[in-house]
């Protein structure tokens, strides 16, 4: 190989002209879906998107649920215990693209609320993580890890974060805590 060859190779390796460009594997995404009854889940949702830079989509009925919390506990306690998935507005159109996908919900008679288990049902999740999170005010994370897990056997879930109600606007710097422990963040 002449020197001149030599250098332009050279040249080329330290500058990259004259090399074709190789694709870059695409990077995958986390997501935050999430469903609020009373703003608490949607409060967390945003705390979880403004520390990862998560896209979010919120998971809204196509029927919304009763205003009057004695109505909305005896509708959502009827359907959890009928299996019941009511229909839900939107859909992400690229699932695939995402690898980690946090899951909010108010913890209704210790697990997620009916349109959570929707949205788990209506899409292939397998081989992604799903990171659960609740918002409660007594019942933590009552047995939502094991529900989730029979709604997507193919993925693995990780243990979840409960936050109490009332304390969602408190709750940043014990939420940036977890998601250093869950390594989602620095």
């Amino acid at each position: 190989m002449s020197k001149k060859c030599y250098l332009f190779m050279l040249a080329a390796v330290f500058t990259g002209v004259g090399l074709e460009a190789q694709p870059s594997a695409e990077k995958k995404k986390v997501l935050v879906v999430y469903y609020s009854h009373s703003g608490n889940t949607k409060e967390v949702a945003n705390q979880i998107k403004e520390a990862t830079g998560a896209d979010v989509f919120e998971i809204v009925p196509e029927k919304a649920y009763p205003t009057n919390y004695q109505a909305v506990v005896d509708q959502a306690k009827k359907e959890i215990a009928e299996g019941h998935k009511p229909a839900i507005k939107g859909k992400i159109e690229n699932i695939e693209q995402y690898d980690t996908i946090f899951v909010g919900s108010p913890c209704w008679w210790a697990t997620i609320a009916p349109p959570v288990a929707t949205f788990l049902s209506g899409y292939n999740l397998s081989g992604k993580t799903i990171i659960p999170f609740m918002t409660h005010e007594g019942s933590r994370m009552g047995h939502t890890g094991d529900d989730i897990k029979k709604l997507c056997p193919k993925s693995k879930v990780l243990d979840g974060f409960p936050v109490r109600g009332s304390q969602v606007k408190k709750a940043k710097e014990d939420i940036l805590k977890w998601l250093r422990e869950i390594k989602v963040i620095r």
